[in-house]
């Protein structure tokens, strides 16, 4: 079965545009761990939280508010950073999947550069599953860079699915980026490497997404909270998970 895992960051940017200076304000909304508990309600098999060096969204308080309260697993983003993984072992999520960060970007923008850290990028995984924790890349779907995850010991890869997204309506352009994401999924899947999806997936694009082999979980986060302002996110969910049926695997 496709899992589904909500990414609920953008329900913190909601409240940090009025409560940026005292998130902690008792009237603050909207609670990003409310929005995890109803998502968890709806069906959703995970919740993902990415803590930002810059603090843009998700607050330290936040994530242990998420640890506490919710009963499926936490996927922790964070930068391979020693003082952002020293939060990752204080919180203790199920997993942790270290993505690139610049602090000019809007999103996430491209995939990790595995082949270029692979001495610190296991330092850091070392450090995590010797914590318990299991260790995620988020990377574009290039041949040297997941077999440089499978080096360095990570447990899974998260592939970049936003370059997909971005041509989905160039047929060709499309399915040329689906066949590398094809590819990627069968590579990791060989390399022993678990294979998750990611960025910028909606209701559209989900279904032609399930020729990719071997997915185990699909992490979305921003077409949800944009698709519940209109119909609430238990109902947003409930339309993701129908578009994700049928994943043949």
């Amino acid at each position: 079965m496709l899992r589904l895992g909500v990414n609920i960051d953008h329900v913190a940017t909601l409240r940090q545009a009025r409560y940026r200076d005292d998130p902690k304000f008792w009237r603050a909304e909207p609670d990003p761990a409310e929005a995890a508990l109803l998502c968890q309600e709806a069906g959703a098999h995970g919740i993902t939280a990415h803590l930002r060096e810059d603090r843009r969204h998700l607050q330290d308080f936040d994530l242990q508010r998420l640890k506490e309260r919710i009963r499926i697993p936490l996927n922790l983003e964070l930068a391979n950073s020693a003082a952002m993984v020293e939060i990752a072992v204080r919180t203790q999520p199920e997993f942790v999947c270290l993505v690139p960060e610049h602090r000019t970007e809007v999103t996430t923008e491209g995939g990790l550069d595995v082949l270029g850290t692979e001495e610190s990028l296991r330092g850091t995984i070392g450090r995590l599953n010797g914590s318990g924790i299991q260790v995620s890349l988020f990377i574009d779907p290039d041949p040297a860079q997941i077999e440089a995850s499978a080096r360095v010991g990570a447990q899974a890869v998260e592939l970049h699915t936003g370059r997909y997204a971005d041509l989905f309506n160039r047929k060709e352009d499309r399915n040329r980026e689906l066949q590398r994401l094809v590819a990627g999924a069968q590579l990791a899947h060989q390399s022993g490497l678990t294979v998750n999806a990611g960025h910028g997936l909606t209701t559209g694009n989900v279904p032609v997404l399930h020729v990719v082999p071997h997915l185990h979980e699909l992490n979305i986060g921003h077409t949800l909270i944009g698709r519940a302002v209109f119909i609430g996110l238990p109902a947003a969910i409930s339309e993701m998970l129908s578009a994700m049926k049928g994943y043949a695997g």
